[in-house]
């Protein structure tokens, strides 16, 4: 199967529209086929911001930790001037990887030739190249890579030429401060990991509508007052907020009104990002989905609470989270992976109401015309015959 075949509709298929209330899905061979995978790392994931962690996971100088994106291993370290740097992972000798997982150093040092590295990235030390003719270390510095902080979160983007985060998402970081006017006071408190036998963006699907809502997640429902439950979309994020529920006592946790009491409030950012912020405490977390092959996903879920210590209650949100919501939506998008492979099935419609209630199923739809624009697909109609 070929690029130009997979990205234009094939014989089977229903059109994928601008218009969310007349559109079919995304075909199943986009959750499915290996070159269509491949693609999405070249021109979506190599190509966008990155999560990578949490400034409050380097707060001195010296700190490093790193990321994976597909096959590219990059290191973000704080700098003698505390500012963040990003790096590609690698020696510029002979390839091997600097650094693993977290810590602190003082010098970057490559455990293969003792090749040193200054937090800036310079080289400053080559072992027996003094009197080496044409040898300058100026010609073997660490390659960078962009880095940004978005209200109080690590990203980072392979594409030199990317626009800045903060002017791709609007007004993503005043929502976020709005209902969560603390963030800047929050630090990491642990990380939550799930190997999850689905494609990535089965996952990003699920988190975009509550229309399933109602049947999978009865402790969610009662949490969160699901009438007034909103999804809007606004370039690379969507929005989706509810009021409070009528009652602190519920079957998921229960909370006292605080510093987040409106409700639940959720964003997926573009492209395998969402982030929540549930009620009571200040708190904040990120779910990211990781691609780990076409039918494979690993899921990083990472808590932000004051002082990265986590209260009784928002102990009991993250277990909640962890040991009940998580192992739902798990359950649902495995099935669905599942389900894409049967000869059965390849499209589905849209639910789409006009007035984009807590049914409606616009914002998948928004995530969808994303990838599909990203891959340059041309999926409303076929092509003209060659002649």
């Amino acid at each position: 199967m070929t690029g130009a075949q997979t990205l234009t509709l094939q014989q089977n298929d229903a059109p994928f529209r601008e218009d969310p209330a007349q559109s079919f899905t995304l075909p199943a061979r986009f959750y499915l086929d290996e070159s269509i995978y491949k693609l999405e790392m070249e021109k979506i994931f190599k190509r966008s911001w990155w999560y990578a962690g949490h400034a409050s996971q380097l707060p001195d100088v010296g700190d490093y930790l790193t990321t994976n994106i597909d096959e590219q291993s990059i290191f973000i370290v704080r700098d003698r001037e505390n500012n963040l740097r990003a790096f590609y992972n690698v020696c510029q000798h002979r390839g091997h990887e600097l650094v693993e997982g977290a810590g602190h150093t003082n010098v970057i040092v490559c455990p293969y030739h003792a090749w040193s590295y200054d937090l800036d990235g310079s080289l400053i030390g080559a072992r027996n190249t003094a009197k080496m003719a044409g040898f300058s270390k100026c010609d073997f510095s660490l390659k960078p890579v962009g880095v940004e902080v978005f209200c109080g979160m690590v990203f980072i983007n392979l594409d030199t030429n990317a626009t800045s985060l903060a002017e791709q998402t609007g007004n993503l970081e005043s929502e976020i401060r709005k209902y969560c006017p603390d963030a800047d006071n929050l630090a990491f408190a642990q990380r939550d990991t799930y190997d999850v036998s689905c494609n990535w963006k089965v996952m990003i699907d699920n988190f975009l509508e509550c229309y399933h809502c109602h049947t999978a997640h009865r402790d969610f429902v009662d949490l969160v007052d699901m009438k007034s439950y909103r999804s809007e979309v606004h370039g690379i994020y969507s929005s989706h907020i509810s009021n409070a529920a009528n009652s602190t006592e519920n079957s998921a946790y229960t909370f006292e009104k605080g510093d987040v009491d409106f409700g639940f409030a959720g964003w997926f950012l573009w492209p395998n990002l969402t982030l929540w912020a549930y009620p009571g405490e200040a708190n904040l977390s990120v779910l990211q989905m990781v691609p780990d092959g076409a039918g494979q996903t690993i899921e990083y879920q990472d808590w932000f609470v004051p002082d990265g210590k986590a209260s009784k209650q928002l102990q009991e949100a993250m277990d909640y989270q962890k040991d009940t919501l998580q192992p739902e939506d798990i359950g649902l998008c495995e099935s669905v992976q599942r389900g894409l492979k049967s000869n059965g099935y390849n499209q589905g419609r849209f639910v789409v109401d006009d007035d984009r209630s807590e049914l409606s199923e616009h914002a998948v739809h928004h995530f969808q015309r994303l990838v599909a624009g990203a891959l340059d697909a041309e999926l409303d109609t076929p092509r003209a015959p060659s002649a």
